[in-house]
């Protein structure tokens, strides 16, 4: 009797240990596989190692920091069902206005010649709160109107975009201080990333917030029924994404020391395969911040090697495309496997 429940209780045991396996380790162990694929790849048709160059892994973790910022924010809409499409446009927008306030005195054509030299912190709040605002109304429109989350921030990606070509009749805006672009230089824009994405995962894993985003993204019916006010929930998420794409819309006019209308785009797209990568499930209620910051590595990691490797842009465009098809079917088959058991 007690061999058959020793026998018996193996195969439990054994699925328990198969859970507290972290479910990034598989994300981490298909960037590394990637990595080598391109180092490999790199010694046979350039001659050079791909991983062994500290310049180019700086310039690629730079790259993705500013989509790593929105696909933190995008990730949590993910988790509560969601989706946003308009963070790009958002980046766009806030890049443009934060750097209006951001303009130096000796710059000819400042925008407002009588609010120039502003303390470095005054435009990063605008751009802050402007970001806020579009969130908050994608919010508005989701929770009050009920109107689908594509159609909403759809509306707001094509709206911002156009506030962004009208705010300077589409001139860029030039001639910033250097308190303002300082955060733009350097290893900043990653820290800038890091600190978000550990605020967050901080926030999803440990507090009340977190434990609303996936009740809501798991079930919004049995999230209701449990007390959770659902509307103020899910404004608050939204409100959380705008901010964050208006932080990385600071951070991008930073870094490029002037900002245009045509900033951000696509970057959506990036933000949200990145966080599918990452093991965000589409269909709400799955996904960690954790998987999310890999799968953003993984997205620089594939752009800095098709670079390395010369391949022609387009071709980086499809493959890309094929990889966000297949995280979304390997998402899929997860979850139908998930309800079997």
């Amino acid at each position: 009797m007690n061999t058959e429940a020793a026998e018996g209780r193996a195969p439990l045991v054994t699925r328990a240990r198969r859970r507290r396996i972290p479910p990034e380790l598989s994300i981490f162990l298909v960037l590394i596989g990637i990595a080598l694929v391109y180092e490999i790849l790199g010694w046979i048709f350039i001659g050079q190692s791909f991983l062994m160059n500290p310049q180019r892994l700086t310039i690629m973790i730079l790259q993705v920091s500013v989509i790593g910022i929105i696909s933190v924010g995008v990730t949590q809409v993910i988790i509560t069902g969601g989706i946003d499409l308009s963070s790009g446009s958002v980046v766009g927008m806030t890049a443009m206005i934060a750097a209006s306030f951001a303009q130096a005195s000796t710059w000819p054509r400042a925008l407002y010649p009588g609010l120039t030299d502003m303390p470095f912190f005054v435009p990063i709040g605008i751009g802050l709160l402007i970001g806020l605002l579009a969130g908050y109304i994608n919010g508005q429109l989701i929770a009050k109107t009920k109107i689908p989350p594509f159609i909403a921030t759809l509306g707001m990606m094509v709206s911002a975009r156009g506030i962004s070509k009208w705010y300077t009749k589409g001139q860029p805006v030039s001639g910033l201080t250097d308190q303002f672009n300082f955060i733009g230089t350097g290893i900043w824009p990653v820290i800038v990333f890091l600190v978000v994405a550990l605020i967050f995962h901080i926030a999803l894993r440990y507090t009340r917030y977190g434990k609303f985003t996936y009740a809501i993204g798991a079930n919004m019916q049995a999230a209701r029924v449990s007390g959770i006010n659902i509307e103020a929930h899910l404004i608050k998420v939204y409100a959380i994404a705008g901010l964050l794409a208006g932080l990385a819309g600071v951070v991008t006019a930073a870094r490029a020391q002037t900002a245009q209308a045509g900033m951000g785009v696509m970057y959506e797209l990036d933000a949200i395969a990145a966080a599918v990568i990452g093991g965000t499930s589409l269909t709400g209620g799955v996904g960690r911040i954790t998987g999310t910051v890999i799968g953003t590595i993984i997205l620089g990691v594939m752009t800095s090697g098709f670079t390395f490797l010369r391949v022609d842009a387009y071709y980086q465009e499809i493959v890309k495309g094929v990889i966000i098809v297949a995280a979304v079917v390997v998402d899929v088959y997860r979850q139908k496997k998930r309800a079997k058991h």
